[in-house]
């Protein structure tokens, strides 16, 4: 049996220099917990797991609203796994679907740091982040993708991330990854033999007049600044270990 759940978060500043959490709505699997903040300023929500999802034919959903002057951290207790679906007669099972919807209002903060998601072999999950950003908002964001558990073959798995700054578009970019996705997507030009894909963003107005420079970050992660106050680290590692250092240490150099 499929499940469509839909959760909600908003952050309103408190009125006494921190933020509030006026609505915070949990459904199916996506339990919300209100946790302490490493920054006085920000609220913190962690996302636990209720029950396994997303499996084949589930839908689910998380909205996060960060008003004007409120701050607000989201991360999670656990990594996300992408379960194969029941079949229906000879039929293959139907994918799962998982969208986020981001909106950050002026001089507000969002910083999106979930677990990894693991897509496991049989699995076919399809996500799709959007985040609405006000000309001052400032976002980071952190996607990590794992291809299979230890000693398997990946499910598949397609992605897209679509940012908007002032109502113009700063990213739109899509992956597609596992036995379902275009030809190539495990050669050289795309992932070279990694299991372990991951992209950090960083929306700061400070970017609009000081743009960071483009580099690599090492064998297999690169820096590019965006046309807009942005820049966006991309990388493969062997695990997911050696991928959340690498972001790890890009985050501590450019979020200063």
């Amino acid at each position: 049996m499929s499940v469509q759940a839909t959760a909600r978060i908003t952050a309103a500043p408190d009125g006494r220099g921190g933020t509030a959490l006026p609505v915070l709505e949990s459904d199916g699997p996506l339990a919300l917990r209100r946790t302490r903040a490493a920054v006085a300023t920000h609220a913190r929500v962690t996302v636990v797991g209720a029950m396994s999802a997303p499996l084949g034919g589930d839908r689910l959903a998380l909205e996060a609203v960060v008003t004007d002057g409120a701050a607000l951290t989201v991360d999670a207790a656990a990594a996300m796994i992408a379960l194969p679906g029941h079949r229906t007669g000879d039929g293959p099972a139907d994918h799962a679907g998982y969208g986020i919807q981001l909106t950050v209002g002026e001089s507000a903060v969002l910083h999106w740091l979930p677990e990894q998601l693991i897509s496991v072999t049989g699995s076919d999950l399809r996500t799709h982040t959007r985040a609405e950003l006000a000309p001052t908002a400032r976002l980071v964001l952190r996607e990590e993708l794992i291809l299979g558990r230890h000693g398997e073959a990946p499910g598949t798995v397609t992605t897209r991330l679509t940012v908007h700054r002032a109502g113009r578009p700063l990213l739109d970019q899509h992956l597609a990854l596992g036995p379902g996705a275009p030809g190539g997507w495990d050669g050289g030009a795309v992932i070279g033999g990694h299991r372990a894909v991951g992209q950090l963003l960083l929306v700061r107005p400070e970017f609009e007049e000081k743009p960071v420079a483009p580099r690599l970050l090492g064998d297999t992660a690169v820096l590019t600044p965006l046309a807009g106050p942005g820049a966006l680290v991309t990388a493969l590692a062997p695990d997911a270990r050696v991928l959340r250092q690498v972001l790890d240490e890009a985050l501590a150099e450019l979020y200063r």
